[in-house]
């Protein structure tokens, strides 16, 4: 197994781009360079700066060549992206941004091309959610752009293939939602045929498996060894997920926090997955088909925070008994279109008089009541390990055990996203620290969920 002192890691968010640094002892972030993930709004769609992303992430590695160093580089991206690479290696059509809405017709016109879910485990999404829907889009929409089209591969193996020159296909990004593969039989779905694409699908790739060393102009232009080995990559949910797949025993779940909160039901089955709900199977870099949930809370968070603006947390904590005293509460959705109550808009309920204290704390109620439903739609067992953002947040993991009933292990401090990414190269960190949180009565919580359930009925 190699011995690497230090990984490079690429991380591309919806949200944010970074690229970070860690130390594969102990997985520590030793240097970090960060941008905002923009989306292009001219051209023939919305799209991603993928040339502002590239020259973001070449000066990240350049500075950090030297110091700290690093010895290989890995790779994590948001899914529902793939990349569609022209004969000459560039891209043929660019990277579209998967929160643009389609015409109604085309919408309707792949509805009746897609595989049934209890083929891909895959559910309708809105928007480009579903890489499938973006390819017919693409197609259908643009058939001249799409005729220069020689090599589709997924977003974060698009990145590695402008480091290696190689392009490749990998299983946590096909097996995310993307109605492109079969999870049980571990293969494409049908939809690769029906959309005339087979031929175009790069080479699968195993996410632990270095593509090979960075293409020497690159090397010579950032600065480092010319046998610097990039890694086939994986997507970011999955990239969370992997810690806890090395370091625990099934059962348990994990909640992947971002700008979507992801739920994994580790050691649980796919018998009872509703996809009218945003359950679904993602699949793990080990190949496995592993329950899934999700919605959009980290947009959520964002979105509620700036409105409310910044709250002390002691204020938050000593708001949340006459919060749930008084059934302040918000309903969902706050971002729509995803989630576990669809078709719904999120308003607020006795909130005309709140503070920002109380608003808060009902936001903090709000994401874990979602979080609650998100677990109990994949059928979760064993602990609940959160990581990333939410992590860090007292109140919601608090709420999230009371509610579960549970104990619910945060990971504060942890990138998750990184820290996965950087596994792939066979590093294995001691881990870090954990904040327990035993369940603990919060008095009225019960009736308080029974009334926000029954509020949106």
């Amino acid at each position: 197994m190699p011995d690497y002192s230090r990984i490079a890691v690429l991380d591309i968010g919806k949200t944010n781009a970074k690229v970070v640094v860690l130390d594969s002892q102990t997985g520590t972030e030793i240097a970090a360079a960060k941008t905002a993930n923009t989306v292009v709004r001219s051209g023939i769609y919305p799209h991603y700066d993928i040339d502002g992303l590239w020259a973001f992430a070449l000066d990240a590695l350049k500075s950090f060549a030297t110091a700290p160093g690093f010895d290989a580089i890995s790779i994590t991206t948001h899914g529902a992206s793939a990349a569609l690479i022209g004969a000459d290696g560039k891209l043929a059509m660019p990277v579209l941004d998967y929160e643009h809405e389609y015409l109604q017709e085309i919408r309707e016109a792949y509805s009746a091309l897609r595989p049934p879910f209890e083929e891909t485990y895959s559910p309708r999404q809105s928007m480009g959610l579903n890489v499938g829907a973006q390819l017919h889009y693409q197609k259908t929409a643009f058939p001249r752009e799409f005729a220069k089209v020689a090599t589709i591969v997924t977003y974060p193996q698009y990145w590695a293939a402008r480091l290696t020159g190689v392009t490749a296909n990998e299983l946590t990004s096909l097996g995310c939602h993307t109605d492109l593969w079969n999870p049980k039989a571990g293969e494409y779905s049908s939809l690769v045929d029906t959309l005339g694409v087979r031929d175009l699908m790069a080479p699968i790739h195993s996410a632990f498996e270095a593509l090979g060393p960075v293409l020497p102009e690159i090397a010579r232009s950032i600065e480092i060894a010319a046998d610097i080995p990039v890694y086939c990559g994986i997507h970011d949910s999955n990239a969370s997920l992997l810690p806890h797949l090395v370091a625990r025993q099934a059962p348990f779940a994990v909640v992947s926090t971002g700008t979507w909160v992801v739920n994994f039901g580790v050691g649980g089955d796919l018998t009872h997955l509703d996809p009218k709900r945003d359950a679904l199977a993602n699949v793990d870099a080990y190949g496995r088909a592993v329950p899934s949930s999700r919605f959009m809370g980290g947009r959520e968070f964002e979105i509620l925070s700036t409105e409310i603006g910044s709250v002390p947390p002691e204020d938050v904590a000593a708001a949340l008994g006459p919060v749930v005293a008084g059934n302040l509460m918000l309903l969902p959705n706050v971002a729509t279109g995803s989630g576990p109550f669809p078709g719904r808009q999120g308003r607020w309920q006795n909130a005309d008089r709140a503070s920002p204290a109380e608003r808060y704390a009902a936001m903090c109620l709000y994401l874990a009541l979602m979080t609650e439903a998100c677990l109990g739609l994949i059928g979760a067992r064993g602990p609940v390990i959160v990581e990333g953002p939410f992590a860090l947040n007292e109140t919601y993991l608090k709420v999230l055990a009371a509610l579960t009933a549970r104990d619910v292990i945060a990971l504060p401090g942890s990138t998750g996203t990184s820290q996965g990414a950087a596994l792939l190269t066979g590093i294995r960190p001691t881990p870090g620290p954990e904040r327990h949180f035993t369940p603990a009565a919060i008095a009225g919580l019960k009736d308080y969920r029974h009334t926000w359930h029954a509020a949106m009925e």
